[in-house]
């Protein structure tokens, strides 16, 4: 039988976004993947910063391909800056020879450069996904250092993976060559999304008398961490405005986060009381069904790198207000299409595209279905496809033909 191609990823923890991908890849007899972790954070449930309480997800983080928790450390390792996940362990479990490529999401931890240098150290080609484009907001000296700094790194990365075109763009800037790039997009498990979204007109009653929501307006919801970078403020200005100018219209904020007492008390200012519902935190099995049970998806955020809810709520045929920078919307949020574009800090554009939303039920129906028809595309099996191509690439067919 060939033998498959070993793929080590990297990362801080399971996370939800990627564990599913990685059981997806493991399908494929051409490709075994094993996850290192140096942490255990999501599974024991510690603190998470950004929601300010214990999070631990409720859906399976672990089955369906190979997992390693690197060193008696990773039960207790939290993860925060960059020095918070040194993991010397990483070191020999690269350096094993079990792999033939390494994954890196970043430069975040410390424990990914160790990583990085470890696979140079013997050999193996190191594959990069990140993140970043160009829209992110900095200050001009951290960027000039920033990509300064990765400029010269990046000569040593053998294959980055694009998870968008601003991310793909971002490469292409720092110099990185077209034959060293592959489209491996940022998606989530569309498959859960989409059938456990598929609700009755009875079941979405019943999900929105649990967060006593009215059924006979529509719903906006903001599902994200309470933090400034997102703007949940924004969208509460925004709809008192909209009940200013005569819109009925329901708010639903579902998360925690630093900002909670705050935004609480901008609700009682504005006498929003009767539009604005707190649903709290949410975990990941339930989100369809509020996802679902919606009729307008808002993420204000500056600096947000993709935007991964996106994916969601669209899988569940939800059209999404979005800020113009986030990363996802060159390739995701078609404006008037699948959404509505906004500008992130802007109060008084966020309130007329959620006027763009609310104006129409047929538009803000079909926009809707187009969102969901889009997302359909941009799936695992794309992200399969880039990776194998990677792998070849690195490898070359005769190689891979034998594995």
């Amino acid at each position: 039988m060939p033998k498959p191609f070993r793929l080590a990823v990297l990362n801080s923890h399971p996370i939800q976004y990627f564990a599913p991908l990685y059981a997806y890849l493991n399908r494929d007899a051409g490709l075994e993947v094993t996850a290192l972790y140096c942490s255990d954070f999501s599974l024991r449930g510690a603190v998470d910063p950004g929601f300010r309480q214990p999070v631990s997800w409720d859906v399976d983080l672990l089955s369906g391909y190979e997992a390693a928790f690197l060193g008696k450390n990773a039960a207790r390792r939290v993860p925060g800056g960059f020095w918070s996940l040194v993991c010397r362990e990483v070191w020999t479990e690269i350096r094993s020879g079990r792999y033939d490529a390494v994954l890196l999401h970043g430069y975040a931890y410390a424990a990914d450069v160790l990583a990085f240098v470890a696979a140079k150290s013997r050999g193996i080609p190191v594959f990069i996904r990140s993140e970043t484009h160009l829209g992110l907001r900095r200050s001009a000296w951290k960027r000039r250092l920033r990509d300064g700094v990765l400029s010269v790194a990046y000569r040593f990365v053998d294959r980055f993976l694009a998870i968008g075109t601003a991310n793909r763009d971002y490469y292409r800037a720092l110099g990185v060559p077209p034959e060293k790039l592959f489209d491996v997009p940022y998606t989530v498990d569309n498959d859960r999304f989409m059938q456990a979204s598929a609700l009755s007109e009875a079941e979405r009653a019943e999900v929105r008398h649990r967060f006593g929501l009215p059924v006979d307006r529509p719903v906006v919801l903001f599902a994200s961490k309470f933090i400034p970078r997102k703007h949940p403020d924004d969208v509460i200005r925004a709809m008192a405005r909209l009940r200013d100018e005569g819109l009925h219209a329901s708010l639903l904020m579902v998360g925690t986060g630093e900002m909670e007492a705050a935004l609480r008390a901008l609700v009682v200012e504005y006498n929003l009381d009767d539009r604005v519902v707190f649903g709290g935190f949410v975990n990941q099995a339930e989100l369809p069904r509020v996802y679902a049970a919606s009729d307008v998806f808002v993420l204000p955020a500056e600096s947000e790198p993709w935007g991964l809810i996106v994916n969601e709520v669209m899988c569940a045929g939800v059209p999404v207000v979005v800020a113009a920078e986030v990363g996802c919307v060159p390739d995701l949020v078609h404006d008037g299409c699948t959404g509505v574009l906004m500008q992130a800090g802007d109060v008084a554009s966020l309130a007329a595209a959620l006027r763009r939303m609310l104006d129409s039920d047929a538009d803000r129906l079909e926009m809707g279905r187009q969102a969901r028809n889009l997302i359909a595309g941009w799936s695992y099996e794309q992200c399969r496809l880039g990776i194998l191509a990677a792998a070849r690439s690195v490898q070359g067919p005769d190689q891979m033909s034998r594995r």
